[in-house]
């Protein structure tokens, strides 16, 4: 059974809650399970604690199952895999005692296998000290490329999803080697690659997101996308709306990301006004790009939902500059944003509140 695309915020939530967060936690449910069964500990701690701490990417993405019609169930389980492969390599790459581009490399080749239609395994763990994980990370790949193979025109998606993919490990090499190294690699790389009016950074947070390849699989389970419509969403998602996901994620991160001696895009801003403006111009430019895709509505939702979800996170109250943030957003910006904020806060909310119930009633 396929579902209408949401046409309002409410309208969104109401299906949000009711079918694609519980086919989520199926999805999740079962992949923990299999995070549990990893003999190597150090790479099934990282697996549980990416389900565990990022699972709102998930289900952030899964929104756009809406666009894969009667495939909305499949659309969901790609961008599940998917996004477990992402959230675990990255959680390997950041805690990993080896700071091997070739090591960042083989392992992010799982990004552009699960694209692929090849059935060959690869041994993703060649260069990397932690290698047995009993067929996890092979067994993630395995079910985005079950998915792929179902689309009518598999080449115009792998055209311009193995871009977007290829970008992204690009990214996520360069910014885990050596600190010495990270900015010197970033750069050179923008300028070979950059041709948008952006900084290196971000240029660099744009190709950090998945979020063009989950809208092109969606539209290509519904056998919507053709090479021109494939090459339309690419253009209309990168750099800016994929830039604006990552520059807010890396916003909120600010602090943790200081703490743990990592890389954040967001630190390289000149000062705060500047961050501010470009935050501002990223949001605008998002939505304007996005205006003459089909279901237009939809996509400037997800861009207000963007918004509302990462300005909602607990971590942006130990921010200084988060109430000037929020205002330039919610008072400048479209009330579908301030509505996906404050549904965000009441669904961590009542998160809080039901997991505190627990734990005293299991006392």
């Amino acid at each position: 059974m396929s579902y209408q695309v949401p046409s309002t915020p409410a309208s969104l939530m109401i299906a949000v809650y009711r079918k694609i967060f519980p086919t989520v936690k199926k999805e999740l449910t079962y992949w923990q399970k299999r995070a549990n069964e990893i003999p190597d500990e150090e790479l099934r701690s990282q697996a549980l604690a990416s389900i565990t701490a990022k699972r709102f990417h998930c289900q952030g993405g899964a929104v756009y199952a809406f666009l894969a019609g009667d495939r909305w169930k499949k659309c969901v389980r790609f961008i599940v895999a998917y996004q477990t492969i992402s959230d675990y390599l990255d959680n390997l790459c950041d805690r990993s005692t080896t700071m091997e581009a070739r090591s960042f490399e083989l392992l992010h080749t799982a990004m552009t296998d699960a694209l692929s239609g090849k059935v060959e395994s690869t041994d993703y763990y060649a260069f990397f000290p932690h290698k047995q994980d009993n067929g996890y990370l092979l067994e993630l790949v395995k079910t985005c490329k079950e998915v792929v193979i179902l689309l009518d025109d598999i080449p115009t998606f792998q055209e311009q999803a193995l871009w977007l993919a290829e970008l992204y490990r690009d990214l996520q090499v360069h910014k885990h080697v050596i600190p010495e190294e990270r900015v010197l690699r970033l750069t050179t790389w923008s300028r070979e690659n950059n041709i948008y009016p952006l900084q290196w950074y971000e240029f660099s947070a744009a190709t950090g997101s998945t979020l063009g390849i989950y809208c092109l699989i969606s539209y290509g389970l519904a056998g919507r996308l053709y090479r021109k419509f494939a090459n339309q969403i690419v253009t209309s998602y990168f750099p800016y709306v994929q830039g604006l996901h990552i520059l807010l994620d890396y916003y909120i991160d600010q602090q943790e990301d200081v703490k743990e001696k990592d890389l954040n895009f967001c630190s390289y801003y000149a000062d705060t006004s500047t961050k501010h403006e470009r935050l501002h111009y990223f949001y605008k430019q998002a939505n304007l790009y996005t205006e003459s895709l089909p279901n237009h509505y939809f996509h400037q939702m997800v861009i207000q939902g963007l918004i509302g979800l990462y300005l909602g996170d607990k971590k942006v109250k130990q921010l200084n500059d988060s109430r000037a943030v929020k205002r330039m957003f919610f008072e400048k910006g479209d009330r579908a944003a301030l509505f996906f904020h404050w549904n965000t806060r009441v669904y961590y909310f009542m998160k809080r509140f039901f997991r505190q119930k627990t734990a005293h009633t299991h006392k």
